[in-house]
Formats: structure tokens, sequence, C-alpha cells
């Protein structure tokens, strides 16, 4: 009894998700257009990541190197969006990383994946209930002294304030859709405010500004001692290659949002198509968009002039340029319409497969399909954002949150770089089965196969190899991220670090280099990653390395979610398996039963 309890709780730890048959391209549920697509992507991720943290970034962690910190996070984001581009081929159907990562590699990692994934989008709507009130505060106030001068004698000022906080929360409730054609223009307004922030900012422009020295912080009255101290140390880098990647991992957030389209595969015309082209397209126009605001800001004003908690109209008031700021408070308020409720439906829809996989308790299902659910939650979500408003800052939560995207991000291009290696599938049967006839009866691992396969095509043996090879690469990667954090150390020739990271380096290489020699699957997609599996380790690499420039702080309260999260899981598991055990003994003693009434 205790050996079939404990068989069938391994076996549920590593069990994959069998696929239902996918939604047919020609069904009419398939309307969306990859301009459609592109809103989708576009609309959810641009808003408070520029019009937010760009100040904070700049003041704090980066300076004027802020615009290195925009080209580090593209170029990470980038590398996540191919892969997440490649396995909607894959598994063609509406979902995230959870359900990749539960179909392709096992239902524990699928729970860290979904698990990590709820805590991206609790953070990014708390993240919003926060921006939400200060876009009010902003518009009300903005809205009182260009209307109250002219109606003054008829509207209350009070009055003024409830229609300015309360319609727009009408219409974000009962009006808005992601793709509709409001959603477009919105998209529209969007580009076109942070297109005039750009030409602005090179107008007011002044290169000195990438430049400044001590005598510039004197001049100002800031600094008036040797040491530069909070300020850096001048010039186009004033906190360092530090303050670079710090910077970086929290200009990461503008570009998270994206993976909203691959949540509409089963909705999107000709999906092997639009999807990888709405993926780029959009992270281009976000590029572009960041790195010209980028340039802007840091050519417009300088560093030290911004405060903590400025948001990016007030750095025209510095400025001088009052009416631009109102342009901006304009489009800083529509940049943040409809995605609080977007991220509430999200969350209970990720929650709702959770429970139905298995993964959390069933009681769940019941519990979301409350009527008053989206109130309940939205009230718990408030005093949530109230409590860490309170206690923590916003770069708190943003850390927080960009753990738990980064973690997500980690496990799809690890997919990638484990299905891509993997026996054909039968996609024409209710789930996918590996075809175990593409490879001799009984396979032996030997050195000579393990570096120069016999098969031109994937077998089971080889996909093992890949599934092990994959493990061992996430480890050293990891390991190798915790020694490179200790880049200091290494500038100073320490050889016991340097000898650290070399033998971690060749042993990448190997791993990386028997990976490359087993045979790649020849499915005939439409797109797929370039150079596997170069690309994927480089992604997982990057989202590891950023990840280790977040506080010590912000990883332990990551590691009570985690902590939280592994017990309600395994409780789950653990009564999953009691359930199990309990059906199969009965099971048992009917048949026994059975056979002895009928001897």
């Amino acid at each position: 009894m205790p050996c079939q309890t404990l068989r069938g709780f391994g076996q549920k730890l590593v069990r994959r998700r069998k696929l239902k048959a996918q939604v047919a391209e020609n069904d009419p549920r398939r309307r969306l257009s990859t301009l459609d697509l592109v809103t989708l992507g576009v609309g959810r991720t641009l808003g408070v990541g520029v019009y937010v943290l760009a100040c904070e970034v700049v003041r704090n962690q980066a300076g004027p190197s802020f615009v290195i910190c925009v080209l580090i996070a593209g170029l990470s984001s980038m590398l996540a969006a191919l892969c997440y581009a490649e396995i909607t081929a894959w598994v063609p159907h509406s979902g995230s990383a959870f359900l990749y990562s539960h179909v392709t590699i096992g239902e524990l990692w699928a729970f860290i994946t979904g698990w990590n994934l709820i805590l991206s989008l609790v953070g990014n709507t708390v993240i919003y209930f926060h921006v939400l009130y200060l876009a009010f505060e902003y518009q009300r106030v903005t809205l009182q002294e260009i209307i109250l001068l002219h109606v003054s004698h008829y509207v209350r000022e009070d009055h003024i304030s409830f229609i300015f906080m309360f319609l727009p929360w009408f219409l974000m409730y009962f009006w808005y859709d992601s793709t509709s054609s409001l959603a477009k223009v919105l998209m529209l307004v969007k580009i076109l405010v942070l297109s005039f922030v750009i030409i602005v900012g090179f107008i007011k422009g002044d290169l000195h500004n990438w430049k400044l020295t001590e005598d510039d912080y004197a001049m100002a009255g800031l600094n008036d001692t040797s040491s530069l101290g909070p300020l850096g140390s001048g010039g186009f880098v004033p906190f360092g290659f530090e303050g670079i990647l710090r910077g970086a991992a929290t200009c990461f957030y503008a570009f998270i949002g994206f993976e909203k389209i691959v949540s509409s595969v089963e909705k999107a015309q000709n999906s092997q198509h639009s999807i990888p082209r709405s993926i780029v397209i959009s992270l281009f126009i976000l590029f572009v968009l960041y790195f010209g605001v980028s340039l802007a800001l840091t050519l417009m004003v300088p560093y030290y002039k911004l405060q903590t908690g400025s948001t990016l109209p007030e750095a025209f008031l510095f400025i001088g340029w009052a009416p631009a700021y109102y342009v901006v408070v304009f489009g800083f308020f529509f940049s943040l319409f409809g995605n609080t409720f977007q991220f509430i439906g999200a969350i209970k829809k990720l929650l709702h497969d959770m429970a139905v996989n298995g993964l959390l308790f069933p009681v769940l299902t019941k519990i979301l399909s409350w009527s008053y659910f989206y109130r309940i939650t939205y009230l718990i979500l408030m005093i949530i954002a109230t409590i860490t408003t309170f206690f923590f800052g916003l770069i708190d939560v943003v850390d927080l949150m960009f753990i738990g995207s980064m973690i997500s991000y980690s496990m799809v291009a690890i997919c990638v770089l484990i299905i891509r290696y993997q026996p054909e599938m039968q996609n024409n049967e209710n789930e996918a089965e590996v075809q175990e006839e593409n490879g001799p009866a009984a396979e032996r691992l030997t050195l000579q196969g393990l570096l120069s396969p016999g098969n031109s095509t994937p077998t089971p043996l080889s996909g093992r190899v890949v599934r092990v090879c994959s493990s061992l690469l996430v480890l050293l990667l990891t390991f190798l991220c915790l020694v490179l954090a200790q880049w200091p150390v290494l500038l100073s020739g320490d050889p016991v670090w340097i000898s650290v990271v070399v033998v971690l380096l060749v042993l990448i290489t190997g791993i990386t280099g028997v990976i490359w020699r087993q045979p790649q699957s020849s499915s005939p997609f439409h797109f797929k990653v370039p150079a596997v599996p170069l690309l994927p380790v480089l992604s997982i690499f990057m989202n590891i390395f950023l990840m280790m420039q977040v506080s010590a702080a912000t990883w332990a309260r990551f590691g009570v979610w985690m902590l939280i999260g592994f017990a309600l899981y395994f409780s789950s598991v653990i009564q999953y398996s009691l359930a199990s055990n309990h059906t199969y003994a009965r099971t048992k003693t009917v048949n026994f039963e059975v056979n002895s009434s009928s001897i």
C-alpha cells in the first residue's frame, strides 16, 4: 500500500498533459487578424513601464545609460518572444507558459510556472491599481485646471472629481474590448503621445546631459563635497555597470505582456503565420518607442533633477513646457485603459486551469464559478495594493513580478529546447503520443551514439538525452549566473573564481554541443527559432542573469510565495494519491469478491 501511494505520487509529479483536438483553421471562432493581435500585444504592454518606471530607473539606477538598459531588456524579450512564437506551432492551443510546460516537461514544473504566472499577474494588477490612482489624480487636477474655470458657477469641484473618476471606470468595465475598434484607436493614441514625447525630447535635448560632471552637481547646489554619493560618478554611466544591469532588470517590466498574443492562438486567423508575425511586430513597435523615449528623456532632463516617484509627464515641468505636460498626462491616462480587468480575468482562467488539471484543490473550481468572484477579487486586490504601497515601494512589487515573469519565460525556452528534439507527435488523435516506431526497439546509450547519432530523425532515446542535458544546462547556467553576479571579485583576478567560471563554461559548452548533435524534428512549421540550441540557451542565461540583479529582500519574499505554493500543491497531490490508492484498493476488493463468488 505505501509503495502504491508513493508510486502514484511520483507519477503525478512527472505526468504530462494530454491535449484535445485543436480548433480547425476554418472555424468561425478564428476571427482575429494580425492587426488585432498586434493591438492585443501593444495594448497590453504599452503603459506603466514607460510612464512610471522610466524616471525611476534614470534617477536611481542608470542615469543616461538608461538607453543601454532598454537595449538589454529589449534583446532579452525578443529572445523570449521567438521561443513563444515557435512553441505555439508545436502546441496550437490558447494558453500560457503553464500549458506549454505541462505538455512538454511535466506537472511539477507546470505548477512552478503557473504559480509564478499568478504572482506576475497579481503583481501587475497591484501595480496597475497603484498607477491608476496616480493617473486619475493627474487627470483630475489637469481637467479641473482647464474646465473648472468655465463651469465653476454650475458644477462643484468634487462633482468634477467624481465624474472623471467614475466615467472612465464605467467605460473600461462595460465597453472595452482588447481587440475592438476602440482598442485600436487607444493604441494609436498611445503611440502618437509617445512619438510626441520623442520629438519634443530631441528638440529640447542637450548632449551635455550625457556628460555631467561633479561641477554640474555643485553648480546645481546638489553636491558641494568631493564625493558624488547617491548621484553616481557622473558621465554617461554614473552608476557603473551594476547600475546598467539593475536598470535592465527593471526595464524588462516594460516589455512584459506580449505573451497575451499566444493566449489567443485558437482565435487567430492562420495562426501559423499571424502569431509569429504579430509578436515580432509588437515587440518592434515597443522597442522603437521605448528606445526613443529613453533617448529623449535622458537628453531632455539632467537625471539628477528627477525625483523619486517622478513620472514621465513631470519631466516636461522640469524644462518649463507645461502644454506638453498636459498632452503626456492625457496619454498616461489612456495607457491604463482596460488592463486591470484583463489581469483579473487571466488570474481566474489560470487558477481554474490549474484546479481542473489537479494542480490545486478541485474545490477551487466551485469558488471561481461564484457570480461575485470578480467583485471579491477586486476588493482583495485593492486591499493588497493598499498594503503593499504602504509597506513596500513600487519597485519592490515590480521586482517580485519580474522574477515570476522571468521564470515563465525561461520555462518556455526550455520547452522549445526539449520539444525540437523529440520524436514526431501524432496530432490527429485526441492526445499527443510519441511515436515509438521512429527508433530501434531497444536503444542503448553509448559515447559514440551520444556524439554521432546514427538516426537522422529524433528517437525516444535522443529525446531523453536532450531532456537530461537541458536539465543539467539550467542547473549549470544558474551556477554560472550566481558566480558572475560577483563580477567585482572576478575583475580583481581571483584565480579560484576565474577557474570556477572556466569550468562552468566548458561544461555548458560541452552539454550544448551534445544537444546540438542530436537529430532535430523536421516538422514543416512556418516559423522556427533559428540557431537552436544556442538562442534558447542564450535566452535562459539572460533571464537568469537579470534575475540575479534583484535584491536579497525580494528573493526572500519570493521564497515565501513559493513555500506557500508548494504547500498547496503537495497537499493536493497527496490528496490525489490517497484518493487514487483508495479507488485502486476498492477495485481490487470488488474483483476479489466477484472471483470468489464465481468459484
